[in-house]
């Protein structure tokens, strides 16, 4: 791939049907976007050829986002760019909301590590997204195509065509097709996909509009993010890497776009920040509006969708980009399955299933925030601030905030997924009902399945304090306390996951890791624990026995003789077909067809 400056065509040879002059690659993306970006660079360490189609000549190059989350950064940690990525980012970004007088209301300041990495970053997202797109020339069999505008798309039982036009040298316009097995439509708010499947946006659109200016050599300094809960005028100051400042300012009815972006108008707006605006080195001003609404589903046929194009959310929360990443993580392994043949094209109706709620979830409560941050009533923001130093005094509720516990975390309840109590395949309810007296003893009663495994470091072979999914690999695993996957499981068991290609993992504390890599099967991968939060979690849980997903989120978790009655409600969920993993170039292993 041409990764030179991210412009021009960025076209490289494929295949072409000698009689129609289609270009062929499994999986169409239209829109180089984050999420197009990242789901190419999953399908791409897959081993699947895909084809980007982005309208326009180049990557955007001004800010957007500025927040990154700690499960999107396990995710460019799954796809091999932490390294490329981390440089554009401000670890902890600590959000403080402020009243007009410029007192805290409440402060967020997650110190949990719980996936890895610090729960929130500052980030700069026109570098970002370039590491993304500089990521896919590791991969021979991904082209991105710049200035190719699609059309149209048909569709049959068996493939989907884009046609794109293409501006040539001289101007005139060429028609270009390119034909997949799947189409996915990355390509924002407006997305000509969703408007071709024919699916509802359902949502509102708040009429408060407002004005975002971002600045280089960040006159303030300060590391973090401001809310501005002023009833004069609501703003937002953050502060971001490589030196830039953002303020966002909410305008009042009246306010047009020209008097608003006028310099002048600007800098006025700017006075209560800074000495002399006039002296500010601009990259630009721009008026939104925030929108907060979700797609009634995200896939027909062989076209789907991802991102804004899915869901478009209001900033508050900062995760607009952020769900985009996970629309990408639970599209791309399911779409990589579908494609190595080991389960049938119904597995990608679980996309929805899974996604769909948790991005209404965070639609609602960006929303919420939003409304109560925007309060221009003198009196309506006398009562909020009152109420908020009230609450602030009771630690329970400044902890709720501090440590972000307001934040929904995916939990999926339908999908690939196994009920811990009654083994049913594909729901999965959020407690543990069984009567047997591990589960009565335990610390918790709620469900590990369907939500992420956590990510501590561990000790191997080796390598020394490893990342988990660094050890574990980017596949299918089945991770057993304190004992070998071979040891608690039959050859039949063993069998059909040697053909969905998972990855055998025990985990002992770090005392007993010498002696399980020398009695233990060499297949097994062995992690010695030395921080005791693995053993914590397992402590917590009377569910000895984890089936963890590519995506890292809970398949099955249970005693290990549940494990073959799991095992085989889990198959039955994703639809596997008992195709052995071979065409997952990643895996590395030759394996054996077997019978589900």
């Amino acid at each position: 791939m041409n990764t030179d400056a991210c412009t021009g065509d960025g076209s490289r040879n494929v295949p072409r049907d000698p009689e129609g002059g289609v270009e062929d690659s499994e999986v169409l993306i239209v829109g180089a976007g984050p999420a197009g970006l990242m789901l190419a660079n999953i399908l791409g360490m897959y081993g699947r050829t895909v084809t980007v189609l982005e309208a326009m000549d180049q990557l955007i190059d001004y800010p957007r986002g500025v927040g990154l989350d700690d499960e999107s950064f396990r995710t460019i940690q799954t796809v091999g760019l932490v390294d490329t990525v981390r440089p554009h980012t401000n670890p902890q970004h600590i959000m403080r909301l402020v009243n007009g007088a410029g007192k805290v209301i409440l402060v967020n300041n997650p110190q949990t590590d719980e996936f890895g990495w610090e729960r929130k970053h500052g980030f700069i997202q026109p570098e970002v997204d370039k590491a993304l797109y500089e990521g896919l020339a590791r991969f021979d069999h991904v082209q991105v195509h710049f200035g190719h505008r699609v059309e149209d798309v048909i569709e049959d039982g068996e493939s989907v065509t884009a046609i794109a036009l293409v501006a040539g040298p001289d101007g005139e316009v060429e028609e270009r097709r390119f034909r997949g097995r799947y189409l996915v439509g990355c390509e924002g708010g407006k997305s000509p996909t969703r408007k071709r499947l024919g699916v509802s946006f359902e949502g509102e659109s708040p009429s408060t509009r407002w004005l975002v200016v971002d600045v280089n050599n960040d006159p303030l300094g300060t590391p973090n993010v401001f809310l501005g809960a002023d009833p004069k005028r609501p703003y937002v100051s953050i502060g971001l890497p490589h030196a830039v400042r953002r303020w966002e300012f909410m305008l009042h009815d009246g306010e047009t776009e020209d008097q608003v972006t006028d310099p002048a108008y600007v800098n006025e707006l700017l006075a209560n920040h800074v000495p002399n605006p006039s002296d500010l080195d601009f990259i630009r001003a721009r008026v939104f509006t925030h929108h907060g609404r979700v797609a009634s589903n995200f896939r027909k046929g062989r076209q789907l969708i991802a991102g804004d194009a899915a869901h478009l959310m209001p900033v508050w929360m900062g995760q607009g980009w952020n769900s985009g990443m996970r629309d990408a993580t639970n599209l791309g392994w399911k779409l990589a399955a579908v494609l190595a043949g080991q389960t049938d094209d119904e597995l990608l109706d679980t996309y929805t299933t899974e996604r769909k709620d948790h991005a209404k979830a965070m639609v609602d409560l960006s929303l919420t925030f939003g409304k109560f941050i925007k309060v221009t009533n003198p009196i309506a923001a006398t009562a909020r601030d009152a109420a908020s130093s009230v609450l602030n005094l009771l630690p329970q509720v400044k902890r709720y905030f501090a440590d972000m516990r307001f934040k929904p975390m995916p939990r999926y309840t339908q999908g690939v997924l196994v009920d811990p109590t009654t083994q049913a395949s594909g729901t999965a309810t959020a407690g543990l009902t069984s009567k047997l007296i591990p589960v009565l003893t335990a610390n918790s009663k709620v469900s590990p399945v369907g939500v992420q495994f956590p990510q501590p470091r561990v000790h191997t072979r080796l390598a020394s304090n490893v990342l988990l999914d660094d050890a574990i690999g980017n596949w299918w695993s089945v991770i057993v306390w304190g004992n070998s996957p071979k040891d608690v499981l039959p050859q039949s068991s063993l069998d059909k996951l040697d053909a969905l290609g998972a990855r055998l993992v025990a985990v002992v504390p770090e005392t007993q890791r010498a002696w399980a890599e020398q009695y233990m099967d060499p297949d097994v991968l062995v992690l010695g624990d030395h921080t005791g939060r693995v053993k914590k979690w397992f402590d917590d849980r009377p569910t000895p026995l984890v089936f963890l997903r590519p995506d890292r989120f809970v398949a099955g978790a249970c005693l290990t003789q549940h494990a073959p009655t799991t095992l085989d409600a889990i198959l039955r969920a994703m639809a596997f077909t008992g195709q052995p993993a071979d065409s997952i170039p990643s895996l590395g292993v030759t394996r054996t067809r077997v019978s589900i």
